[in-house]
């Protein structure tokens, strides 16, 4: 068998919900954007799942593009952890095609978080570009799930339920390690 033989495909975030927060260390899906999603099948189970969102820090984008439509974040990438070797890298260049074929996004951003030990290991292997690290931050953690700092700032439901959990201590700030920026050219500038 083959990584050839495993079947990638767009989706609904909804196909694909429960099977991030299943198997990616954060846990959830919520505060993503999301208007690429993708699923990995293997004889029709799904063994893969991928998000691409827009940019989560508010001007990060001002950095990389000329409009903020033409870059997307890879925002979630997870496999079971019974694949073929390569797996991850053959479901990163499907969807980095489909993305150049049927978009005009011109960048893919995406961060490995050093406070997991993820080095950025398999941007390298799918040709990403190093680009430096991001500073320190924090997280939330609460009911065993990651939410970034600034889910406090916004009006989700969720968010009134963090707060309180914050002000009750049954949730609580943690400190992270930077991350790790990738990037990946879709299309190149003609010179």
């Amino acid at each position: 068998m083959s990584v050839k033989d495993y079947t990638a495909t767009p989706c609904h975030r909804r196909e694909i919900r429960e099977f991030v927060e299943t198997h990616h260390y954060s846990k959830n899906i919520n505060g993503i954007s999301s208007p690429y999603c993708f699923k990995l099948l293997d004889s029709g189970d799904m063994i893969g799942a991928m998000i691409y969102g827009y940019i989560g820090m508010r001007g990060v984008w001002k950095k990389y593009v000329e409009k903020e439509t033409d870059i997307i974040e890879l925002r979630r990438l997870c496999c079971i952890d019974d694949t073929l070797k390569n797996t991850e890298s053959y479901f990163i260049g499907y969807t980095l095609r489909w993305l150049r074929d049927n978009t005009e996004i011109k960048k893919v951003i995406s961060y490995a978080d050093e406070t997991y030990n993820h080095k950025g290991v398999i941007y390298k292997a799918s040709n990403f570009k190093h680009l430096g690290m991001t500073k320190n931050g924090k997280v939330i953690v609460y009911k065993n799930k990651l939410y970034h700092d600034k889910t406090i700032r916004t009006k989700k439901p969720y968010a009134e339920r963090i707060k309180t959990a914050l002000d009750n201590g049954t949730a609580h700030y943690r400190d992270t390690l930077g991350k790790h920026i990738y990037m990946y050219e879709l299309r190149r500038k003609n010179v």
